[in-house]
Formats: structure tokens, C-alpha cells, sequence
């Protein structure tokens, strides 16, 4: 009994066995799937596209010379004007030639150059010439800016003279190109200067040759005439070596006076 009871046993728990291997697996439990690494952030704001500053408009250039100019010396001697300096190699060498000439003359100064050289505004000063303010930087459209703007231009202009020669008196305004328009005449009027322009130019900026300034002076000069030449902003060779015959000649048609 004992040994059928065994053998009972032994066969039941074979066939336990034999089931279990026969079995298919279990399926295993499927994980989330994990997210993306973005998705666990907060939103990132997205970054604007820098815009660039829009450009202001410049008012129109009228199709004549605005009233106020200042185009004449008002006598029959004509006036001779000096533009874009002081400049270091030029300006000294015309205030030479004018000396020996004995006449005198206005120059048109950049506030740029003044500050870089204020020793020859003080020089220009000294031997008895006028003094011009011709913008900071020789800005061509300051006079088509806004108003504000060309206050400031000719304000900072006006103080860097002052800084070379503390009781200057700066009574004309030049602007750059003759290129202008009402505000800026109306603006330079309340800071205390008249707006000088021309009758005469050689054009001496372009670099012809000596004998063509004196050429070109000479056939355009009437009596009051106001004549534009260089004495910075380049190599003014030529003006210089047209300063002697030119100067000759004007004081013997016309004379030669400082404006008033």
C-alpha cells in the first residue's frame, strides 16, 4: 500500500511538471514609454527677431535757395571764405598767404578739425579773421534732418570754437554743400548766425589746376561778390599756389574786405 501510494505521488507530480514547461510564458507587463526630454521642460518662449531701427526720413531739398542767405558782402569789395578746416598742412600756409597780402578772410570750420586742432583756430582768431561754424562732421544732409538735430550739431559746433578761443564771436552759419533748406537757416538765425553762402566757386574742391581757379575766379567775381574756397578737407595744393594771383587780382578790380 505504502510503496502504490509513493508511486501515485511521483506520477502526479511528473505531470505537474510536464505541464508547466509545455505553458506559454507570461507576457510582461508593458512600461509607459518614457518622453521625449522636451516634454518634461516648461515651453521655451521664442526669442523675437531683432528689428532694425527705421530710418528716419529726410525732408526734401527745396528747388531753390531758401530765403535768408547771406550771398553778398553788401559793399563792392568781394570776401574770400576758407572751408572745411583748420587743417595742419594747408590752413597755416594760406594764413601765410593772406598775411602777406595783407587782406582777411573767413573760415568755415568743421568741429571735428576745431577739436583735433584748436591751436589754429586761435591763430585764425588772432590775426584778425572771422570764424564760420561748417557743422560738425560736414554732415551734407544736417540741413534736411530733423530740427532738433541740427540744433545740436551746431550747438556742439559752436561750443568746441569756443573751447579754442573762449570770447570767439561765430556770426555766420555754412552749410555743408550749400545744401539748404529753411529749418536749418531758421536755426542757426536763433542761435545768433547768419547763413553764409556764395557767388563764386571755382569748384577749387575738385583739385583742378592752380591756373584754372584763378581762371574761374576772376571771370565770375562782381563787385560784393562772396568767394568759396578750401582750405581743409583734402590736398589743396592748387588753391594755395591760386591764393597769389588770385588775391593780386581781386584787390585790384574789386578789393578785398572781411564780411560784415
Amino acid at each position: 500500500m505504502q510503496s502504490r501510494a509513493l508511486l501515485a505521488c511521483v506520477t502526479g507530480l511528473a505531470v505537474l511538471l510536464l505541464s508547466g514547461c509545455g505553458a506559454d510564458p507570461p507576457e510582461p507587463t508593458a512600461s509607459p514609454a518614457s518622453p521625449p526630454p522636451s516634454a518634461a521642460l516648461p515651453p521655451q518662449p521664442s526669442t523675437p527677431t531683432p528689428t532694425a531701427s527705421p530710418t528716419p526720413t529726410l525732408r526734401a531739398l527745396p528747388a531753390k535757395l531758401p530765403a535768408g542767405l547771406v550771398r553778398t558782402t553788401g559793399v563792392s569789395q568781394v570776401a574770400l571764405t576758407f572751408d572745411d578746416g583748420p587743417d595742419p598742412n594747408w590752413t597755416p600756409k594760406v594764413l601765410d598767404r593772406l598775411k602777406a597780402a595783407k587782406v582777411k578772410a573767413t573760415f568755415c570750420v568743421v568741429g571735428t578739425q576745431v577739436r583735433k586742432h584748436p591751436e589754429l583756430v586761435r591763430r585764425i582768431a588772432r590775426e584778425g579773421h572771422q570764424l564760420c561754424n561748417h557743422s560738425w562732421n560736414h554732415d551734407f544732409d544736417l540741413a534736411r534732418r530733423p530740427v532738433a538735430e541740427i540744433r545740436a550739431d551746431l550747438v556742439r559746433t559752436n561750443r568746441e570754437i569756443r573751447r579754442a578761443v573762449p570770447d570767439a564771436e561765430v556770426p555766420f552759419y555754412r552749410q555743408p554743400g550749400g545744401r539748404w533748406t529753411a529749418e536749418v537757416v531758421k536755426v542757426a538765425k536763433r542761435l545768433g548766425m547768419r547763413s553764409l553762402h556764395w557767388t563764386v566757386d571755382p569748384k577749387d574742391w575738385a583739385r583742378p589746376t592752380a591756373a584754372t581757379i584763378e581762371k574761374r575766379v576772376e571771370r565770375a567775381a562782381r563787385p560784393g561778390a562772396v568767394v568759396l574756397l578750401h582750405d581743409g578737407g583734402g590736398n589743396r595744393a592748387a588753391t594755395l599756389a591760386a591764393c597769389r594771383k588770385l588775391i593780386a587780382a581781386l584787390k585790384r578790380d574789386h578789393g578785398v574786405a572781411r564780411l560784415r
